[in-house]
């Protein structure tokens, strides 16, 4: 994509943000009301399809240009790139890893939005950490047999599929070596028909993060084609697979947490040349203006980071280390200025009549979701010592 076709896509999609997103976030977010006529247009923008190869009808963006759009639609909303990234996150795993007949079979289907999912990893026990899980799919004849729950699972009510972490050897040492990633639906592709043994537990209700779904999935004695589902066709990869997919996840998220700086910097600074105390804007107090300039430093080194793991994910190449410092700065850098953008509004900030509470209550998700902070600090520190061997 050239510079022009990409500033192209950008103006387009801000144009809808200020059209069609703008005038109906705040109710739909306060009512917590699955978007659907915006999800609707965000298959028509291709966006369910972003990071797909043009062959399998995607956009075959480059992370680089993709979590720019993901900045500009968390700014304005950010429960909206959470139906998108989710879904890519699947798509990526068939991408990268899967067969030539997976790939023609579910990637078209991916890109157009016709069939959407997420990535079902988490457990009731077990999270951070993976190998935990306990699901389990045994191999009868050509199908898997798939027995467990799943928790915490992003599109999981209103979606059709998922990239679901599985052991297909329970008794493997090491853990990881038992673990395979299947593609699921809860519905037939071909006819729409529900499948059974497949069946979606409670919608977990949140702080924050409305709109978006967050449910369960249930697997009792749940059948799938174990050739178009066993991704890659070979057991015992399931767990590179998942965390090869979080790394693309990271990026998203540090985008979101950058969308959720900017607009929270964005209301400060217009507010503080409007709001007057002692006879002056409070933009002309030297302890809002160290606000403000901390708020500023922050929201564009977090910008940076992005763009600097974008590229790196753009060449190919293995980027836990880029990917989790983006992730952990951009989240914490959310986290800080979001709360700083609620003192600077005093008592609007706490109000439902602005934007900064829904900031205030957004950003902390950003600092768990896809692997925690803590999580991402022994990443970083591991790779570096890794890649500085003395």
């Amino acid at each position: 994509m050239t510079e022009a076709d990409e500033r192209q896509m950008l103006d387009a999609i801000q144009k809808w943000i200020g059209k069609k997103v703008a005038p109906v976030a705040m109710q739909l977010e306060h009512d917590d009301v699955w978007p659907a006529e915006l999800v609707e247009d965000m298959k028509e923008l291709g966006l369910f399809g972003a990071l797909i190869d043009p062959e399998y009808g995607g956009l075959g963006l480059s992370a680089a240009t993709y979590s720019k759009i993901v900045m500009m639609i968390a700014e304005e909303w950010m429960s909206l790139t959470g139906i998108f990234n989710s879904h890519l996150m699947m798509a990526q795993i068939v991408q990268r890893f899967g067969t030539a007949k997976q790939k023609e079979y579910w990637l078209p289907r991916f890109a157009t939005g016709e069939i959407r999912g997420g990535l079902g990893l988490t457990e009731p026990d077990a999270g951070t950490d993976l190998q935990a899980i306990r699901t389990t799919a045994k191999r009868v004849g050509d199908k898997y047999v798939i027995n467990g729950a799943k928790t915490w699972i992003s599109n999981a009510i209103q979606g059709h599929a998922s990239a679901l972490l599985v052991k297909t050897d329970p008794a493997a040492e090491p853990r990881y070596k038992g673990m395979s990633m299947l593609i699921v639906t809860k519905t037939d592709p071909e006819t729409g028909a529900a499948l059974p043994g497949i069946r979606n537990g409670k919608k977990l209700e949140k702080l924050g993060y409305k709109g978006i779904d967050s449910g369960e999935f249930v697997f009792e004695d749940y059948e799938c084609d174990a050739e178009l589902s066993l991704v890659g066709g070979e057991e015992g990869q399931g767990f590179f697979m998942a965390t090869g997919g979080l790394e693309i996840g990271r990026i998203n998220i540090a985008a979101r947490s950058v969308g959720i700086a900017r607009r929270a910097l964005r209301e400060s600074v217009a507010y503080a040349q409007t709001r007057k105390t002692m006879g002056k804007p409070i933009c002309e107090h030297q302890a809002i203006q160290l606000k403000l300039g901390d708020m500023a430093a922050r929201t564009r080194a977090a910008e940076l980071l992005v763009e600097d793991a974008a590229r790196a994910y753009d060449t190919g190449a293995r980027i836990d280390m880029e990917a989790g410092m983006a992730k952990y700065f951009a989240s914490e850098t959310a986290v800080e200025v979001a709360t700083e953008a609620m003192r600077i509004h005093g008592g609007y900030g706490y109000s439902k009549e602005y934007v900064i509470e829904r900031l205030y209550r957004d950003a902390p998700l950003m600092c768990i979701g896809e692997g925690t902070n803590e999580m991402q600090r022994i990443i970083i520190a591991k790779q570096l010592v890794k890649r500085n061997p003395v």
